[in-house]
């Protein structure tokens, strides 16, 4: 074990619960935990608007997801960016009779990102001309447009298969700055990675523009190909930040149904033109840690580690043996739209 970490999480009562990670030791962690502490060290903003997903208890409702993306298409459509979105989410009209997501509407959604963004290293001449208020907006297309799926997916789940809702922990910070991977980090890669075990810890993904060839499999289905894509483009992952996942949800691994969508998905990356077993490709999620499910919660079972976490969605405190940080601060805080704008802008201003 390279370190153990803490994180408390707090819920309305104010009361804490503590959950305990055991990072493994190998390339991939010991860069990732470098950065983390940094992070730390340095107080880099967590987006705590964008941090559990797949939660069905959470106060961001399908229809509060909806209204915050018609705020932020509202915004730009009034900055002065020659650009317009003649588009209205509703649940109504992202949720299909059902309970699963309009794929083709959230493609959308995204691609009005990308145009508006551009990619990784290249942003567009939209972002470049925005002022710091509509570049938070146009970012804000982006996480509103993942959460929702996550959201509906679990919700979906809620009702047709309780036991397998997908919920997810994301930490991510504003700024956090990035390394490169080498070819001995991208051995964790790989499609057997696409499961994830209950607990588990996992390098986030790079904040390049685009999807993942498993997410474009998952939406568009096995008979799709690349070059009909609504999204731009598909992007495999070159470097890292001290950003992670926690995985929630109990690892389907082992079931019938999971080895044959990860059979057609095997199937799907050949006809459009890619070698399933190229780590490059960076398909997967490579875990650096896991949770101690017994220390933290006393209880192993999913139910039971729900029922805790689900009463306390908002991380307090983080703390490694190097260094810690607490984030007494809450998404729903009146000027929380503020406080993000101005750690973006200090960013994006230096560069």
């Amino acid at each position: 074990m390279l370190d153990q970490i803490e994180i408390d999480l707090r819920g309305s009562d104010d009361k804490i619960l503590t959950v305990y990670i055991d990072i493994a030791d190998n390339s991939l962690s010991r860069k990732w935990l470098a950065a983390l502490n940094d992070i730390l060290k340095t107080n880099l903003h967590l987006e705590k608007n964008y941090c559990w997903l797949g939660w069905t208890e959470s106060a961001r409702t399908a229809e509060y997801l909806c209204t915050q993306i018609n705020r932020s298409i509202q915004a730009i459509n009034s900055s002065r960016l020659d650009y317009r979105i003649a588009d209205f989410f509703s649940p109504g009209t992202v949720i299909q009779a059902d309970l699963d997501i309009n794929h083709d509407k959230m493609n959308q959604l995204h691609r009005y990102f990308e145009d508006l963004q551009g990619t990784a290293g290249a942003m567009s001449a939209h972002y470049d001309a925005a002022d710091d208020h509509t570049r938070w907006h146009i970012r804000q297309l982006n996480l509103l447009c993942h959460e929702l799926e996550s959201l509906v997916l679990s919700m979906r789940k809620a009702v047709q298969a309780p036991e397998w809702r997908r919920p997810s922990q994301l930490m991510c910070w504003l700024n956090a700055p990035r390394y490169e991977l080498d070819e001995e980090d991208l051995e964790l890669f790989g499609i057997d990675t696409i499961n994830r075990k209950m607990g588990g810890v996992y390098v986030g993904v790079n904040k390049a523009v685009g999807k993942h060839h498993w997410e474009v499999f998952q939406d568009e289905g096995r008979d799709s190909r690349i070059s009909e894509l609504v999204t731009t483009g598909l992007r495999t992952q070159t470097q890292a930040a001290g950003d992670f996942d926690i995985e929630w949800a109990r690892d389907p691994g082992a079931y019938h149904w999971q080895i044959q969508q990860l059979a057609e998905f095997r199937e799907w990356l050949a006809r459009n033109g890619f070698d399933p077993d190229d780590p490059a490709l960076t398909i997967g999620h490579p875990q650096i840690g896991q949770v101690d499910l017994s220390r933290s919660f006393g209880a192993r079972s999913y139910d039971q580690i729900w029922a805790q976490l689900s009463a306390r969605l908002d991380v307090y405190q983080i703390r490694t043996s190097s260094a810690q940080a607490t984030y007494d601060y809450h998404w729903s805080d009146a000027d929380y739209d503020q406080q993000q704008i101005q750690a973006l802008n200090a960013r994006y201003n230096s560069q």
